[in-house]
């Protein structure tokens, strides 16, 4: 039977829109093949990195932005775990104890997905129009794992692309070492984190490292790049969506 036609407001969110807005575009054909009307509000950053950094009177001013933006919408979906989990997990939290604010955080909250899971939990997608031709492998991000539940929905999604070899990472659920601000307040433990990743992306022997935060990914693409590795870094979107002719995440930069 045909899905019944929902509303759906994408958030975005900004490294999608700064730095890789195919992500974006897989997203909305990914939601509008599943059957979503998709509405791309106006809107800002989910406020995590001031969250992160113990500045809740600016998450909390960043926070009031987006919820107003998106009231009235069926389902709020983002094409990451990292932005969803703020606004799932956090946004009521910062607003406890203010009965207006609070309502409507968690309203949203409540109205809030992952992509992926999104896609395999609510509108129970069967089938996508892609195919890639080789083997990949799949890092499950701390946010998306931790705080929205993300582990089996990206797997079921790309067993239905056509050629695909999926190849489970050893340690897949462990830190890439990226964290946000963590990457930038603790260096050398990041870079010591995403070595170690690098390693277990290499173990596979894919041609293809995927994972559903970009925030992930640019920090696995970025080493990948300066050690030499031949490994491409792609959202799970692009692929699902068969949109993965744009350059790898990280190639042609300096």
């Amino acid at each position: 039977m045909p899905r019944e036609t929902v509303d759906v407001a994408l958030f975005v969110t900004c490294l999608v829109d700064l730095f890789r807005p195919t992500v974006g575009f897989a997203a909305v054909k990914l939601l509008e093949d599943a059957g979503c009307r998709v509405h791309v509000p106006a809107q800002s950053c989910c406020g995590q990195p001031a969250y992160n950094s113990g500045d809740n009177a600016g998450a909390r001013a960043v926070a009031e932005q987006v919820i107003a933006a998106f009231e009235g919408f069926e389902y709020v979906v983002a094409p990451s775990g990292s932005c969803a989990g703020m606004i799932k997990e956090h946004y009521p939290a910062l607003f406890e104890g203010d009965a207006g604010m609070g309502a409507r955080a968690r309203d949203l909250a409540g109205r809030t997905h992952e992509l992926v899971s999104f896609l395999a939990d609510i509108r129970g997608v069967e089938s996508v129009a892609a195919a890639h031709d080789g083997a990949v492998t799949y890092h499950d991000s701390c946010s998306s794992l931790r705080e929205m539940g993300v582990v089996d929905q990206p797997r079921r999604l790309l067993g239905l692309v056509a050629g695909l070899e999926l190849r489970e990472l050893g340690g897949a659920e462990e830190c890439c070492g990226f964290g946000g601000t963590f990457c930038v307040k603790y260096p050398d433990i990041s870079l010591k984190m995403v070595d170690d990743k690098i390693a277990d992306i290499e173990k596979t022997g894919a041609e293809t490292v995927l994972a559903g935060d970009l925030g992930c990914l640019m920090n696995i693409a970025g080493r990948l790049r300066r050690t030499g590795s031949r490994v491409e870094a792609r959202h799970v979107a692009e692929v699902l969506a068969g949109m993965t002719g744009a350059p790898a995440i990280g190639e042609g930069e300096s």
